[in-house]
């Protein structure tokens, strides 16, 4: 299952926040923060599990979940290389507009 996936629903996301503010806590619990039916919840807690964003332990007839701190990290990363990326595009053309500023004022003061 693709992460950026299951991140694109916002019930999904909504249940990563609880889990990142609460820690582990059971299907039960966390269908009791949602306006939607307990299968639908279970459904995206699927999608999360296969996606290695949570992490699902059984005990006795409970299921108690919890963020993957991997996957997290490991999308941390790849955000911040990303925000690098774009940095340096931006950087280069902040480069650029300012060489193309200087050839203007001096066009223009050769004009002048």
């Amino acid at each position: 299952m693709d992460v950026f996936y299951a991140l694109a629903d916002p019930t999904r996301r909504k249940i990563l926040e609880l889990l990142a503010s609460r820690g582990q806590l059971t299907a039960t619990e966390i269908c009791s923060n949602f306006a939607i039916s307990p299968p639908a919840i279970s459904q995206h807690l699927k999608v999360l599990r296969e996606a290695g964003l949570v992490k699902m332990e059984k005990h006795a007839q409970q299921r108690i979940y919890q963020i993957n701190p991997r996957a997290m990290l490991e999308l941390g990363d790849w955000s911040k290389q990303l925000a690098q990326l774009w940095n340096q595009r931006l950087d280069a053309l902040d480069e650029l507009l300012k060489v193309e500023k200087e050839k203007y004022i001096q066009v223009k003061g050769k004009d002048e």
